[in-house]
């Protein structure tokens, strides 16, 4: 709790407190009914100049010349903490913002999620947890307290407008995602992005069949469906659930015991041009290798010990994820000395 929110409600307390205090003394002392002790006592510390309730007793004048005083003094404190609480949170809220717009104006190669609804807001939660700059763009300005809760970079705005896109940094980003609350707003959000920078990398969340051609036609690299995706993974854990319990604890970043990571191989690697029966990764860093993604999207599951590694590769491992990070260094040692 920050002071100037103490200070406000102090004077909340002594408010009550003062017209409490005021209204029983002209109770006690002149016997009056609670609304006119209460009134009286409201435009005595007020200081508005309105007349007497009633007629005033000596020694009802000398408590209302004390209540008077008091008054002021009361009044002056608390429109003073009113005024700091409301123009200390307005520079701060200024400040806070610019803060945010500053780091935002210095990323690149960053991710763009477009949407902090309930599926936006799961996505960055995954997403935060490797070293990944994202940026969020939100309409709903009431979201802004939960996203500085969470801790992400956020633009409020509507995310299909250009000059939105524009200082969320889209010409240098590396991926939007478009996880928007109807499909029309995801198929013209898409539009716009693509537009900005045909380089860009979309997804795009589509929420009936017939979308998802409209979204690859607007531009989307891939679409998905989290219904689609939902029901699949229901089916699978029916029919395969000693698989779908793998692959739980290999992406279960609370699991210690087993993870899957994907590798980029650099050309500074001294693995490249290597076969994996001599790079050594079984015996240094205890990982298996299931797969080799080349530079030209082929696949090889399962590669055989003479697999050579090449620049450009990505590799699939299963391991404990200290053995994982360490193997990442090995094939990119110039983000291992970044991180």
């Amino acid at each position: 709790m920050t002071s100037n929110t103490k200070h406000l409600i102090i004077s909340v307390l002594l408010t009550i407190f003062i017209i409490g205090f005021g209204a029983a003394g002209y109770m006690i002392i002149e016997g009056w009914d609670v609304f006119d002790a209460v009134y009286m006592t409201v435009i005595t510390i007020s200081t508005v100049g309105y007349s007497e309730v009633h007629e005033i007793s000596k020694i009802g004048r000398v408590f209302t010349v004390f209540l008077v005083f008091a008054g002021v003094g009361f009044c002056i404190y608390v429109a003073g903490s009113v005024v700091q609480f409301m123009v200390e949170g307005q520079i701060r809220s200024i400040l806070g913002r610019r803060r945010l717009d500053k780091k935002i104006d210095r990323l690149k190669n960053h991710y763009i999620i477009c949407g902090y609804g309930r599926i936006g807001r799961v996505l960055c939660k995954n997403i935060k947890r490797k070293p990944i700059d994202l940026v969020v763009i939100e309409k709903n300005k009431d979201m802004a307290h939960i996203m500085d809760e969470d801790g992400v970079l956020y633009i409020t705005g509507d995310a299909a407008d250009e000059a939105t896109l524009i200082r969320a940094g889209i010409k240098q980003a590396k991926s939007l995602i478009a996880v928007l609350a109807t499909d029309v707003d995801n198929v013209f959000l898409v539009l716009t992005a693509r537009q900005l920078n045909p380089d860009l990398y979309i997804i795009a969340r589509a929420s009936l069949e017939e979308v998802k051609s409209k979204l690859r036609a607007a531009g989307a690299n891939k679409v998905e469906s989290p219904y689609e995706i939902g029901a699949v993974s229901m089916a699978q854990r029916i029919l395969r659930p000693t698989v779908t319990s793998f692959l739980d604890q290999a992406f279960d970043y609370n699991e210690k015991n087993i993870h899957m990571e994907e590798m980029f191989v650099s050309a500074s690697s001294n693995l490249v041009n290597v076969m994996l029966k001599d790079s050594d990764i079984r015996q240094n860093c205890n990982l298996i290798i299931i797969a080799i993604k080349k530079s030209d999207d082929d696949m090889l599951f399962n590669p055989s010990f003479e697999s050579v590694i090449k620049a450009g590769d990505t590799l699939i491992a299963v391991g404990e994820d200290a053995n994982l990070q360490k193997l990442a260094q090995i094939l990119n040692p110039q983000v291992g000395k970044k991180q």
